[in-house]
């Protein structure tokens, strides 16, 4: 397994970081109720290991992030303040929240830090400079710090003043978390690792285009699940599958076929539901069967998951493959049981993986839903914390917050 450390800059390369101030960028954009309790920690518990690290080096850790989309708006609602709790439970640390992210407020308080606690910035984006890459804003936000440290994968897909023009403007690295977010990524694209599977979920072709025409040139198998299969598999002529019966986009059927078509040109095998479970309504537990996708009624069912000769084919696919690359459910994995085609698959994934056949790489918000759901998200080789960051790497695309990292070759 290649290293990250050649290609990019991180920790190991800043040197000794003793008594020095480190703004530690993270992705604390976490889930919310509307009593402003954290429903999930995942972010900030992963990020735990580098603050971990920066500070049993002798550095005092300040640090930023974002939380949803104020739009530069001071609005206590989007205050980061709400996750102070959660972080000292998860640090083990006192949490000191500033509430700001530049000025004076922060110098004072970084001033008066002691080593055994951190401190919380306000949210970035109540300034609009954040979203623009202002570096006027940028060089406001590294003004009290020796070190600029990034270890917000999930948000390295926005050219953001914390993301780009930071890291120009102080001796910069990734974070442990970014580390391993992008080698796993780099690693699970690699050559060494074939055959390689991608499963691919979701309810609209239009919006994984760039993903599906990048993956059929690079993979050997793709899965193409969810709602979106609808439009494959009218586009390889299932002709009752239509617009009153399944999430079938008619206006996407050309561009089906040319995705089909690049990849009988690399040697990608498209899997396409060979059956379907149709219901009579859309809720939980609703009258359902099981067809094979010939026989699906052109009216009065719905295409709500696939069948178990589908969940055999993958099944066997990945047996024959040493790498798995996930991004959808299969099915409407929210409401039992049609939830039962993404469990299975999902556990005879962490069955492979388990026993060391497989490289399983996962990533997109529900993904990660399904996979906790089927109860072995704990099971896969990995599993990214970022969302759009995930899909526009799988899709080629090169993410600003990494490039900005990466070391002159």
């Amino acid at each position: 397994m290649k290293k990250i450390g050649s290609n990019y800059f991180t920790i190991d390369d800043l040197g000794n970081l003793s008594g020095k101030v480190a703004i530690l960028r993270v992705d604390f954009n976490i889930p919310m109720d509307e009593d402003f309790n954290v429903t999930n920690t995942a972010r900030i518990d992963r990020t735990v290991p580098t603050i971990k690290e920066l500070m049993s080096k002798g550095v005092k850790v300040v640090i930023a992030s974002h939380f949803r989309r104020p739009e530069g708006k001071h609005d206590t609602k989007f205050s980061l303040q709400h996750i102070t709790y959660n972080l000292e439970k998860s640090l083990g640390k006192r949490v000191v929240f500033v509430d700001d992210c530049i000025g004076t407020k922060v110098c004072n308080a970084i001033s008066k830090m002691s080593n055994d606690e951190v401190l919380l910035l306000e949210n970035l984006r109540f300034y609009t400079e954040e979203t623009t890459n202002n570096k006027a804003f940028a060089a406001e936000l590294v003004k009290p710090a020796d070190v600029y440290i990034s270890d917000a994968f999930a948000t390295a897909h926005r050219n953001h003043a914390s993301m780009v023009a930071a890291l120009s403007l102080r001796p910069s690295a990734m974070g442990r978390l970014m580390e391993e977010e992008v080698l796993a990524l780099e690693n699970a694209l690699s050559v060494s690792t074939r055959p390689l599977i991608a499963v691919v979920g979701g309810s609209k072709v239009s919006t994984k285009l760039d993903l599906l025409n990048n993956l059929v040139q690079k993979v050997d198998k793709l899965v193409i699940a969810g709602g979106m299969a609808h439009t494959f598999m009218r586009a390889s002529g299932i002709n009752t599958i239509n617009e009153a019966n399944s999430l079938v986009q008619m206006n996407m059927l050309e561009m089906a076929e040319n995705i089909m078509q690049l990849a009988r040109d690399n040697c990608c095998e498209i899997i396409l539901p060979q059956d379907a479970v149709i219901a009579k309504e859309f809720k939980p537990y609703a009258e359902h069967r099981t067809v094979d996708v010939e026989e699906i009624p052109a009216s009065g069912w719905s295409l709500l998951d696939v069948g178990q000769k589908t969940i055999a084919a993958i099944n066997a696919c990945m047996d024959n493959c040493k790498t798995l690359v996930w991004n959808g459910p299969l099915g409407v994995f929210e409401m039992k049981p049609f939830d039962n085609a993404t469990n299975m698959i999902a556990e005879h994934a962490a069955k492979l993986t388990a026993a060391g056949k497989l490289i399983s790489v996962a990533g997109g918000g529900d993904t990660i839903s399904a996979l906790e759901n089927a109860q072995v998200a704990d099971k896969f080789s990995y599993i990214s914390t970022a969302g759009g960051a995930f899909l526009e790497w799988m899709e080629g695309k090169q993410l600003p917050g990494v490039a900005a990292l990466k070391k002159a070759m």
